[in-house]
Formats: C-alpha cells, structure tokens, sequence
C-alpha cells in the first residue's frame, strides 16, 4: 500500500529540476496560447466568411472565438498562479534552509565560510542539515498535522524560529521539533475554539518577542498581560512539574500545549484530518 507521506509531492528533493519543468512547462502553455490565439483569429475569420450562411452559422463562429480566448485566459491564469506557489515555495525554503539549515550551502562551500576544514565541520553540517529535512518535511505534510499547505506552514514557522533557536541554545534539532509541535498546537486551537488563525499567528508571534497583549486571542480563559502569561506558565508548571521561564520562547510554546492538552484541545487537527481521508 502506498505511503501516505508519498502522496505529498516532495519538492525539497530535486528543487532545481522541478523547477526546470515549470520553466518548461511555462513554455509549452505559451506555444499553447499561441496556437489558440491563431484558432481564435481562424474562428473569427470563419464568421465572416459564413456571413452568406446566415445569421446562425455567425453566431457559431463568433462562439468558437469568444471560447478559445476564454480557455486561452483561464490556462494562463492557471500556470501563473501555480509558478507563483512555486517562486513563493522556493522563497520560503530558502529561509527555512537560512534559519534551521546551512543557507543552502554545501559542506565544503559552509566550511570555507566558517574557516574550517570539512572534517571539522561534518558533524555540525549534518545536524543542521537534518534540522532543515525535518521542518521541509513536516511543511510536506502539514496538511495532515497542521491543516496548513506547506507554503503557509514554512512562513509561519520562519516568522517565530529566531527566537525559538535562540531560546534553546541554537539547537536547530530541538527548535524543528518545537515549532512543529506550537504550529499543530495553534491548528488545533483554531478548530477546536474557532478562533481565527491570522489572530493565533500574532499572539505566538508576539510571545516571541515578550508581548504578551494577545493572549485571550488563545481563548483559553487567560488575559493579554503578563501576569496572566505567567498564570498559565505557574498552571502549566502543575501540570507537568517542569519549570517554565517566562523569558524563554520554547516555554511558552510548550506549557501552552500543556494547557491545551489538559483542555482536551491538542489532536483535534490530526482527529479532523483522519476522518476526512476515511470519509466517516
């Protein structure tokens, strides 16, 4: 039986020849939209022509016109806005490939760039490699886990990663493994609450820089001040006997899926999903 995880195209393997298949296939819809101009042109032409027909046989021709600039548009339309998914995707790689990985360099290209010869580097370039695969595959399947594409799923993660690396100490493992579990956490608050997504974002962006005004975005019965973060983090901290520190970013991440969990609300995303794909 075929994986599920093959169905999600995997364009993080082979990038460069995807993408010189969308640069041919631009080309093949334009030679396509050439060859239906010059059958609009002849459909055109053949209204006049059958003019001495009558006034049917025009109102035909002129429909063949009208439909073959129509199915023109509408293939364009179509190409354009999947090369624009794609430039957006390749954008958003590179900055995950900035943040978790290497900045899309080779092992010899990053130890030059560090000042250190290959064998001295190898082992950091992997882990910072196998961060990077791990992020690019969960955006891969974030439709599963997250209810997001992977477009939406890598821009929300580049959007709060600094500060989750920095919290935990440059570890690009750890931070791949956190920002998963805070983007599923903020899916499953937007489907269990109802809240709307684009209010999650900010709050979780704003925890990352200690603004703290959005949190009764979560709705999880804690204002947006400070003292009511901390009120989470001390119920948190009950929960789970881990200590959680305010200042830290990956904390905040995970007492608030503490919280979420005790509330019944993480896995709602993934139940959604499976039901789904089983049709029940």
């Amino acid at each position: 039986m075929q994986n599920k995880s093959s169905i999600v195209l995997d364009m993080n393997l082979n990038a460069s020849g995807f993408a010189r298949g969308i640069k041919s296939v631009i080309g093949s819809v334009k030679n396509m939209n050439e060859s239906m101009k010059d059958a609009t042109n002849s459909a055109s032409k053949m209204s006049s022509v059958m003019k001495g027909i009558g006034s049917s046989a025009i109102k035909v021709g002129k429909g063949l016109a009208v439909a073959g600039a129509a199915a023109a548009t509408a293939v364009t339309a179509l190409v354009l806005k999947s090369v624009g998914a794609f430039s957006d995707y390749e954008q958003l790689t590179g900055g995950v490939e900035t943040l978790f990985g290497a900045g899309g360099r080779s092992v010899e290209e990053y130890a030059q760039s560090v000042g250190k010869s290959v064998s001295d580097i190898q082992g950091k370039y992997d882990s910072l490699m196998s961060a990077q695969n791990a992020v690019l595959e969960n955006a891969n399947k974030a439709y599963m886990t997250a209810g997001m594409s992977a477009n939406e799923y890598m821009d929300t993660v580049t959007g709060f990663s600094a500060s989750l690396i920095s919290s935990l100490g440059g570890d690009t493992n750890k931070a791949a493994d956190y920002a998963n579990s805070a983007l599923v956490d903020m899916s499953d608050n937007a489907n269990k609450m109802g809240t709307d997504m684009e209010s999650i974002k900010n709050a979780y962006q704003g925890f990352a820089k200690q603004n703290y005004t959005m949190l009764d975005n979560l709705k999880l019965g804690y204002g947006g001040t400070q003292e009511e973060m901390k009120r989470l983090l001390s119920d948190a901290e009950k929960l789970t006997g881990q200590r959680y520190d305010i200042s830290s970013f990956a904390d905040i991440t995970q007492a608030i899926h503490a919280i979420q969990t005790q509330m019944d609300i993480t896995g709602t995303t993934a139940k959604e999903a499976s039901t789904t794909i089983s049709g029940s």
